[in-house]
């Protein structure tokens, strides 16, 4: 059986902030997205900002990866790594923050969103909207009694049903004092089966969703991720905990991200963003 980092009750308050810095990390930076700005730039507003709130970038260094975020643009699926290439009008791109806080020994906060670049065309539109509608369909399913293939059953039907693919090859993940534990959260799966979700489990959803075929390449860097076909990609993440009667989203905003969820045609769900913001038909 495999174990799962339980916090106990004093530890959650630690939990609760560090997610919310790694929120409010993704706010600041959502002001910077447009057309000519370079991932490096992006990565180095990220490093800043969290050093400045008492955190260290999670990814840095992690298993040996050379940033302080990822930043996965248009056909990269995920863990795209920040360089002098610069957004062009068009693009989508995934901004995917951790942060641990405090620096040392403290709890990870790890949150995602897919951004638009300039005016999108229809299809990046349709493969992101599906990407963010499947992150809310998911965090649905959280309620003690429920099982880790039910999240995944929920997700890849949906998707499916929208002509888009779930990527088999990354999952989310338990996540706590420790970046990466048990359980693994796969975007797919039949209902029933998998580990079952107890009250006090914390971990992310993060379904990564492809326009075209599921199967991704592992690009020879050893990190970036992109889809075989060279379909685009988005994705979208938060981390949650399992409560007495339902979920609590841990890296939820208080406000929309700016080139992500203030847009007309953006599809937002009530547990995903505060209720307020959230789109009646979503």
């Amino acid at each position: 059986m495999p174990r799962y980092e339980m916090l106990s009750r004093r530890e959650i308050p630690g939990m609760r902030a560090s997610c919310q810095l790694a929120a409010q990390t993704l706010q600041m930076i959502a002001e910077h997205i447009r057309p000519g700005i370079t991932t490096n730039e992006i990565d180095r507003l990220v490093d800043t900002f969290i050093r400045d709130h008492g955190a260290y970038p999670s990814p840095l260094n992690y298993r040996g990866f050379p940033k302080s975020v990822c930043t996965s643009i248009n056909e990269v699926v995920c863990h795209g790594i920040p360089e002098d290439r610069a957004l062009l009008d068009g693009d989508i791109i995934n901004v995917d923050v951790t942060c641990t806080l405090p620096s040392e020994h403290g709890y990870f906060g790890d949150t995602s969103a897919t951004f638009y670049v300039g005016e999108p065309d229809p299809m990046a539109i349709h493969v992101t909207e599906v990407a963010r509608q499947a992150l809310e369909i998911g965090i649905a399913q959280v309620q003690p009694g429920n099982t880790v293939g039910d999240i995944g059953f929920a997700i890849q039907q949906f998707v499916e049903s929208k002509g888009c693919s779930v990527v088999r090859d990354f999952t989310g993940h338990g996540i706590g004092r420790t970046f990466h534990t048990e359980p693994s959260i796969p975007h797919f799966g039949r209902p029933g089966h998998g580990p079952r979700l107890k009250r006090g489990m914390i971990f992310t959803i993060e379904p990564m969703v492809n326009l075209g075929a599921w199967q991704c390449d592992v690009l020879d860097d050893d990190w970036t991720a992109v889809t075989r076909d060279r379909s685009l990609s988005a994705q979208f993440e938060h981390t949650m905990m399992v409560t007495r009667s339902g979920v609590d989203v841990l890296t939820r905003r208080d406000a929309l991200l700016p080139h992500s969820e203030d847009l007309p045609f953006a599809k937002l769900g009530p547990l995903s963003v505060p209720a307020a913001f959230a789109t009646p038909e979503a």
